[in-house]
């Protein structure tokens, strides 16, 4: 599928055309614009209608498994930077398992920290929101640091730091809520990458119909099921066997991970589900604590093709 996403132009303040960055894990609406130096992780969900535009304000970082609905906006301005978990100046950061909600703008310098919600209509501009806030719909967020934990109320308007250090704390049925709303959203990413696929498809409805197990397709190769492999990458693993292809696994901790630094866990070669899986498994069991990719080896070529994470440190906690 398409994704309409182009370089920075060329302006005084950038002469690098730097294009996005966008893992292949993603799944980015053909109707979003993603616009100059944008660095966008994995299992990232990004609905129609989002512009995402580091034209003036750059780099932008989107982390794993943040979602961003319809109608967001996300900008930058030139001057100004907050500085990423990485310790280096981005205009806008959005951190791992962030819901940046319906029409919502995040304009930089702006931060948002790991599993924050930000809710409809909202806007945090030159701001940093701790981890593991709730934002409100149609709150305004701007000149201030929202420490880590803490909630807005609809509608609230928070321009004063001592405004900033009076708010509550979320409660426990908040963060649930944003939870909720990060599980929904990687299920859309997954439904939307599954599209055109048929054994992709079948695989999700079995897993919402609740089945233990795939039927065999004409060739006799099942799919297997796996109490720790979700069912796209069950699809993802049975259509590489039956076109022939290996299976690489790597794994990183999160410093390489970080650094796109991935160390080699085992080549599977093998033809048949069952063996590749439990192969798998046994990667996934042996670094329980580390992220896990896969990717497609041509046989022939020895060339590398699609990548796929299969482990999140998230997932672990």
């Amino acid at each position: 599928m398409d994704i309409y996403n182009i370089p920075a132009p060329p302006t005084p303040w950038s002469q690098q055309l730097v294009a996005p960055g966008i893992d292949p894990s993603a799944y980015i609406h053909p109707l979003t614009n993603v616009i100059g130096d944008v660095r966008i992780g994995v299992q990232v969900h990004i609905a129609p209608g989002v512009s995402i535009r580091a034209d003036e304000g750059m780099p932008f970082y989107i982390g794993a498994n943040v979602n961003i609905q319809d109608g967001v906006v996300i900008h930058g301005l030139e001057q100004g930077r907050v500085t990423g978990d990485d310790g280096n100046p981005y205009s806008v950061w959005i951190s791992d398992n962030a819901s940046i909600t319906h029409m919502a703008l995040i304009h930089g310098p702006a931060y948002v920290g790991k599993d924050c919600f930000i809710g409809f209509r909202s806007t945090v501009f030159n701001a940093r929101v701790g981890n593991s806030c709730i934002v409100m719909s149609h709150a305004l967020i701007e000149n201030v640091e929202i420490p880590a934990g803490k909630y807005v109320a609809s509608g609230s308007t928070i321009t004063y730091q001592s405004q900033a250090n009076r708010l509550p704390n979320v409660r426990e049925a908040d963060s649930g809520f944003a939870r909720h709303v990060v599980s929904i959203n990687q299920k859309l990413r997954q439904g939307y990458l599954c599209a055109g696929d048929e054994a992709c498809i079948a695989a999700i409805r079995n897993e919402s119909n609740g089945h233990s197990n795939l039927q065999p397709n004409e060739s006799g190769n099942s799919h297997r099921q796996s109490s720790v492999l979700e069912a796209n990458a069950l699809a993802w693993i049975h259509n590489l066997l039956n076109q022939g292809l290996y299976i690489g696994v790597e794994q990183a901790d999160a410093r390489r991970f970080r650094a796109n630094s991935w160390s080699d866990c085992a080549l599977i070669k093998t033809t048949r589900e069952s063996e590749a899986i439990k192969t798998l498994e046994v990667c996934l069991h042996e670094y329980c604590d580390r992220y896990i990719r896969l990717f497609s080896i041509n046989p022939k070529t020895r060339q590398r093709g699609n990548e796929l994470i299969v482990q999140h440190l998230e997932d672990k906690r």
